[in-house]
C-alpha cells in the first residue's frame, strides 16, 4: 500500500499546481504511534508531505442529497467541501488508502473503500465521524466502486475475486453479502453500479476478458440488471465502450464515459426517447485498456435537480449542465497532510568493473564430438572447450546480434542467425577455430532464427520470417504473420522454400 500511495502523490504533486510544500522532516514519536493507532495499520509514519493543491488527478465526487456539500477522494483521503468550492474538510486522514466516496441517501454517511486494514475493503463513515464501520472483511480479495441501495439498507460494489470481478451487495450491517452479476464466464467483469430514478434496475458497465494494449474499444458496454426478474440486459453498443453510467434523480437523463477517437468524452443520453449527444469532450482519460483498478473512470453524479453533473477532468471539478451551457469549475484549495511509510531503502553491491560475471547463457549448443561448446552472451557468439576451457570470441566482425548457433557434421564451422535493426538479419557461418572472418549465407534479409545443418554438411535448414513483420510486432520475437521453413547452400546462396509454416 505504501508504494502505492506514493507512486500516486508523486504523479498528483507533478499534475497539480502545488503553492507550497513542506514538513518532510523525520517525524516526533508522537505522530508516528498516532498514525499507527489512528489507521491500525503495522507501518510507523517514515515522513510527512504537506502541500496546497489546487488540481488533481483521479478524482471520485458525489454529490450530497440536499445539494450542499461534495464529497471527493485526493491522494487517498476524503474530503468534504461546499459545492461551490473552497476549502474541503478532511473526512479522513492518515497512511491509509481511502477513495471512491458515495454519499448514502439520508446524507448522514459515506461509503468508500480503504486498505486501513490491511486488505481493500469496504467501509462506512459518518459525516460527524462519530461512527466508522467496516462492511467487507478479508484480505484476499478488493473493491471498488460502492454505491448505496435507494433504501440506504445495503451497498453494492465490485469484488475481485472471483474472476475479473462481479457485483455484491452487502448489507450495511455486515455479512458475507449476496453476488448480484452471477455468471460462468469468470472473465467477464461488472463494474461501476449505479441506480436511477427506478431502484428495481442496477446499471454498471461490463467488459467480456482481461485488459488488453490496442483493443478495440468496445470491451466495455452498458447493462442493466433487474432485481424482480434477475435478468440482464445491454443498454449499449458502442464503438469506443461504454462505462460509469451515472443516472439523473428524475429519471430523464444517463451519462457515460467513451472513447471518441483518441480522447475520452461524457455522453449524454436522454432515456425518454433514445437521443444522445457530447455533454463534455475531451475529459478525464479512462482506464479501459489496463486493469481498471479504480474502475474504468472516476466516479460523477447529478445534482438533485438534474440540471448539472458534477465531474472532474484537466485536475478540477466541473459542473456540467445538461442543457449544454458552458460548464462551471468548482475552485478548491486543499491542505493536504500525507504520512509516508518507511523508506524501502537497502545497501547492496553494484560490480562497475571493467570485467563482470555473465549471468545469462543462451543458445548453448555442443560439437558435434562433445568436446566443445558453443553459445552466445550478451548477443555475442563465443566458443569455448568443454568443460574447463575459456571462451574465445567468433564472428567478431558481424556487427549485429548474433543467435541460435548451429555445428557442422564435421565441427569445423558454426553457423548463426544474426539481426540489426536498421538492415534486419541474413544468416552466416565462422570456422570454429575462430580463423578468418564470418561469411554471409543468405543472399535476402529477413529474420532467421534456429538453423541445424543438413547430415552430409551441403545445406543449412532455418526458419526464415518477415523482418518488417518482426520489426512491426507489438512484441518483438513475437511476428504477427506466417514464416517458411527453408533451405540455403552452406556456402551461401540463394534460399529454397521447403514448406509455409504456421497455421
Amino acid at each position: 500500500m505504501m508504494i502505492r500511495r506514493w507512486t500516486i502523490l508523486v504523479l498528483a504533486l507533478m499534475l497539480g499546481s502545488v503553492s507550497a510544500v513542506a514538513g518532510q522532516d523525520e517525524p516526533s514519536r508522537e505522530d508516528e504511534e498516532k498514525s499507527v493507532e489512528q489507521e491500525g495499520l503495522p507501518l510507523a509514519t517514515g515522513r510527512r508531505v504537506q502541500a496546497t493543491l489546487t488540481e488533481g488527478s483521479w478524482l471520485s465526487v458525489d454529490v450530497s442529497p440536499d445539494g450542499g456539500t461534495l464529497v471527493f477522494d485526493l491522494l487517498g483521503d476524503l474530503y468534504t467541501m461546499p459545492i461551490l468550492g473552497g476549502v474541503p474538510t478532511p473526512l479522513t486522514q492518515g497512511m491509509a488508502f481511502d477513495g471512491q466516496p458515495r454519499f448514502s441517501p439520508d446524507g448522514e454517511r459515506v461509503v468508500y473503500t480503504s486498505d486501513r486494514d490491511g486488505g481493500e475493503n469496504v467501509w462506512i463513515i459518518s459525516l460527524d465521524k462519530s461512527d466508522t464501520v467496516q462492511v467487507t472483511t478479508g484480505k484476499d480479495a478488493s473493491y471498488q466502486s460502492p454505491e448505496w441501495t435507494p433504501d440506504g439498507d445495503y451497498v453494492l460494489a465490485t469484488k475481485r475475486p472471483p474472476g475479473a470481478g462481479k457485483i455484491w451487495m452487502y448489507h450495511v450491517d455486515g455479512g458475507s453479502g449476496v453476488e448480484v452479476t452471477k455468471n460462468e464466464d469468470d472473465g467477464i467483469r461488472s463494474t461501476g453500479a449505479a441506480f436511477g430514478q427506478d431502484e428495481r434496475f442496477i446499471w454498471y458497465a461490463e467488459r467480456t476478458g482481461s485488459w488488453e494494449y490496442n483493443s478495440d474499444m468496445s470491451d466495455y458496454q452498458l447493462k442493466v440488471y433487474d432485481r424482480e426478474t434477475g435478468e440482464t440486459f445491454s443498454r449499449s453498443n458502442r464503438y469506443g465502450g461504454a462505462v460509469r453510467p451515472t443516472l439523473s434523480p428524475d429519471g430523464r437523463w444517463l451519462v457515460y464515459a467513451t472513447r471518441h477517437v483518441a480522447q475520452t468524452a461524457l455522453r449524454l443520453r436522454d432515456l425518454t426517447n433514445g437521443e444522445e449527444r457530447w455533454l463534455a469532450h475531451p475529459v478525464q482519460r479512462d482506464d479501459q485498456e489496463s486493469r481498471a483498478s479504480r474502475d474504468a473512470y472516476p466516479g460523477m453524479s447529478f445534482t438533485p435537480d438534474s440540471r448539472e453533473v458534477m465531474v472532474t477532468y484537466g485536475g478540477g471539478i466541473w459542473r456540467v449542465p445538461v442543457d449544454g451551457s458552458e460548464p462551471t469549475e468548482v475552485r478548491f484549495t486543499a491542505d493536504v497532510d500525507i504520512p509516508i511509510g518507511p523508506s524501502v531503502d537497502f545497501d547492496y553491491p553494484v560490480d562497475d568493473g571493467p570485467t563482470f560475471f555473465a549471468k545469462q547463457i543462451r543458445d548453448a549448443v555442443p560439437s558435434p564430438d562433445g568436446s566443445r561448446l558453443a553459445f552466445t552472451v550478451l548477443s555475442e557468439l563465443y566458443v569455448m572447450d568443454y568443460p574447463d576451457g575459456s571462451p574465445t570470441r567468433l564472428a567478431g566482425d558481424v556487427d549485429a546480434m548474433q543467435h541460435h548457433p548451429t555445428w557442422s557434421p564435421d565441427g569445423e564451422w558454426i553457423a548463426f542467425s544474426a539481426w540489426r535493426d536498421d538492415t534486419q538479419g541474413h544468416l552466416y557461418r565462422v570456422r570454429s577455430s575462430g580463423r578468418g572472418d564470418a561469411e554471409q549465407l543468405t543472399e535476402t534479409a529477413g529474420l532467421y532464427g534456429t538453423p541445424k545443418w543438413s547430415p552430409d554438411g551441403e545445406r543449412i535448414l532455418v526458419v526464415r520470417g518477415s523482418g518488417r513483420a518482426y520489426e512491426e510486432a507489438i512484441e518483438r520475437g513475437s511476428p504477427t504473420e506466417p514464416q517458411d521453413l527453408v533451405w540455403v547452400p552452406a556456402a551461401g546462396g540463394p534460399t529454397t522454400l521447403v514448406t509455409p509454416m504456421g497455421s
